[in-house]
């Protein structure tokens, strides 16, 4: 892998967003992400970077968007630098294995969350006797229990440094009206359904995941990252008890450990030891190994 990227320059190269992991470049109709070490919990980026973690997230990202394509299209154009254009070339060696060239869409205002089990802020607010997304689950689950069914529960998609606030069906339908909600709702349930799958053979519980979608010429497509241990809760299927939190192949790893020196989640985030640096991306690289290699 290459030496830990916290952040790039590219002269030559407009960079038009730098988020908590991608610094994101525009190239004509194209855009080119590379995916840095950076890395974020409670919506903060640490001051540490993961070696390699760019890496995985690229890699995965490619592996879910070649084998859900039949459902709807996606951003990728390639990850490999000798089909970038000419401009990218000095940068050759940098991009290899951590950058993606995609097609430049226009993003949706909307973080679409699909649940399969009850874990994280659905968890909360169970907990708390709240609705999921305005979805009221029946009583008695456990935490980490298996949802009766699938659920969609989105949120708004808010800038750097903010949280993201849940929302309804309702709600988003008013946001990008109801044609681009349905078609958005049997999507996502159905690549849910199928990286379930082929993650249950791999060993791997995919608890929950992320996804983002865009309008491309006016039609929906997926972009920015897909089922990455950034974006999903990974568990290992032979641990999995419901009643406890899981043991995960994600950034939960790092989460527990914020919460446990007791950090108030807001800027500057703690320097981070070495032991947990090195365990959080054993852990990714561990979920890559499983699905992908």
């Amino acid at each position: 892998m290459n030496t830990e990227i916290m952040q790039t320059n590219f002269q030559g190269m407009k960079l038009t967003s730098r988020g908590k992991v991608r610094d994101i470049y525009a190239l004509d109709s194209h855009l080119l992400i590379v995916a840095t070490d950076r890395i974020s919990a409670f919506d903060v980026i640490m001051p540490n970077p993961v070696p390699g973690k760019g890496e995985v997230l690229t890699s995965m990202s490619a592996f879910w968007f070649e084998r859900m394509g039949d459902i709807l299209p996606n951003h990728m154009v390639s990850i490999n630098p000798d089909e970038y254009p000419e401009v990218c070339a000095p940068y050759r060696e940098l991009l290899c294995g951590r950058s993606m060239l995609v097609k430049k869409a226009k993003p949706l205002p909307v973080e679409c969350i699909v649940r399969g089990y009850l874990s994280g802020s659905g968890w909360k607010d169970y907990c708390e006797g709240k609705p999921v997304s305005g979805i009221t689950l029946q009583a008695g689950l456990k935490e980490s229990s298996k949802l009766p069914e699938i659920l969609f529960t989105p949120s708004t998609k808010a800038a750097d440094g903010e949280h993201d606030l849940p929302i309804n069906r309702t709600e988003m339908v008013n946001l990008i009206g109801r044609e681009l909600t349905e078609g958005i709702i049997r999507a996502s349930l159905s690549i849910y359904e199928r990286a379930a799958g082929i993650a249950d053979r791999a060993g791997i519980i995919i608890a929950d995941t992320k996804m983002e979608f865009g309008l491309l010429d006016g039609k929906l497509i997926l972009i920015d990252e897909l089922l990455t241990p950034d974006s999903s809760r990974f568990w290992p299927k032979d641990d999995y008890e419901a009643g406890r939190p899981q043991k995960s192949f994600d950034k939960q790893f790092l989460r527990d450990y914020l919460l446990s020196i007791r950090w108030n989640q807001k800027p500057p985030a703690p320097e981070l030891p070495e032991e947990i640096i090195v365990k959080t991306g054993e852990k990714y690289r561990e979920a890559l190994n499983r699905l992908v290699r």
